[in-house]
C-alpha cells in the first residue's frame, strides 16, 4: 500500500504536522510505503492507494495552493480514501473554534472520510507585515499548543496519533 501525505505550510509549522503524522502511519501500517512530500512537489495522485491532505488555515481558509491541487485532482482523490486536516487555530481552546470555512467544500470534492483541525503555531519573527497586523488584535494567542517538536506540549502530538491511528490506519 503506497500513502502520500502532503500539506500546504506557509511558515513549516503545517508541514511538520504532515511530518509527525507520516511518522504515525509508518508505525501503524507496517509494510506500508508513505510518502511525505511537500505540496508543491505533488504532480499526481494516481500512483497512490490513500491520501492524507492538510493546510494551514489563514484568515478561515485554506492556503491557495492546497485549494488548487484539490480542484485540479479531485476526480482521482474520490477514488482513493482521503483524510484531511487542518491548522491554525491557537490557544486554548482553540481560537477560532470553528472549522475553516471552504473545508466542506474542499472535503465534498475529495469525498475525504475525516477532518480535523489541530492547533497552529505563531512566530511573529516569520510573519509578513499583514500577518503581523492581524495577530496584534487583542484576541489572537500567540501561545503554541503543538508538542514539544513545535514548541509546546506533547498534546497534539498524542491528538495526532490516536487520530492517526482511527482514521487512517483502522480503515
Amino acid at each position: 500500500m503506497r500513502v502520500l501525505v502532503s500539506a500546504a505550510s506557509r511558515h513549516g509549522s503545517t508541514e511538520e504536522i504532515a511530518q509527525e503524522i507520516g511518522k504515525a502511519l509508518r508505525a501503524g501500517l507496517p509494510g506500508a510505503e508513505v510518502e511525505v512530500v511537500p505540496l508543491d512537489r505533488v504532480e499526481a495522485v494516481d500512483g497512490y492507494d490513500a491520501v492524507v491532505l492538510g493546510s494551514a488555515v489563514y484568515m478561515g481558509r485554506w492556503l491557495e495552493p492546497a485549494r488548487r491541487l484539490v480542484a485540479s485532482h479531485a476526480a482521482a482523490l474520490t477514488d482513493r480514501p482521503v483524510w484531511q486536516f487542518s491548522s491554525g487555530p491557537v490557544g486554548d481552546p482553540l481560537k477560532p473554534e470553528e472549522e475553516p470555512v471552504d473545508v466542506a467544500d474542499v472535503r465534498r470534492q475529495t469525498g475525504a472520510r475525516d477532518h480535523h483541525v489541530f492547533a497552529g503555531r505563531i512566530d511573529r519573527h516569520q510573519l509578513g507585515l499583514a500577518e503581523r497586523m492581524v495577530v496584534r488584535a487583542p484576541a489572537v494567542p500567540t501561545r503554541s499548543t503543538c508538542s514539544r517538536s513545535l514548541g509546546g506540549s506533547t498534546a497534539s502530538a498524542s491528538r495526532w496519533r490516536t487520530w492517526t491511528s482511527m482514521c487512517c490506519c483502522g480503515s
